[in-house]
């Protein structure tokens, strides 16, 4: 699959499920909440770790940073 997350939205995947788990281990979300915001943070972190979002893919959506490409030298 073609990359489509940028650095800083990585890092914002993995803030959001350590939150999550903080929360989880805490004792401040139980029940159905808390296994729905456990799948999402299982979610967030793989996508976090392979670099790319289906999401991102289905709506044409990437966070990347466009590499600038090299101007020939033109001596």
């Amino acid at each position: 699959m073609k990359k489509n997350m940028g650095s800083s939205d990585k890092i914002i995947r993995i803030i959001i499920a350590a939150l999550i788990a903080v929360l989880y281990f805490t004792g401040i979300i139980s029940g159905t909440i808390a296994i729905v915001a456990g799948m999402l943070a299982v979610i967030f972190v793989v996508t976090a770790l392979i670099g790319t979002c289906p999401l991102y893919s289905l709506f044409g959506i990437s966070t990347l940073k466009k590499k600038k490409e090299p101007t020939p030298y033109r001596g």
